[in-house]
């Protein structure tokens, strides 16, 4: 039997669901209802206005820097690789 939880709180999960950045596995564990709840939630709420336009833009400027960090992340790894082949390559 489920626990009842108040609208309140189903927007507040769909809204943290859509613009947090984790995922929804991760999302719902945070939130304490199942994956499968939190799906339904978001899918009845979608296209309403739970989230704002400012947190849409927020949460997609969040993704674009995200993306940005793994990506400078794996180019810094890259040249520490590099860095160090050519360091134990001198004579």
């Amino acid at each position: 039997m489920g626990t009842g939880r108040t609208d309140e709180f189903r927007k507040d999960a769909v809204r943290i669901a859509l613009t947090s950045g984790l995922s929804r596995r991760q999302d719902s564990d945070d939130l304490g209802v199942g994956l499968s709840t939190l799906n339904k939630w978001v899918n009845a709420h979608r296209d309403t206005d739970v989230v704002s336009a400012e947190d849409r833009e927020l949460a997609r400027e969040n993704e674009r820097l995200r993306r940005e960090i793994r990506i400078l992340k794996e180019e810094r790894d890259i040249l520490k690789k590099a860095t160090q082949f050519f360091v134990s390559q001198k004579p």
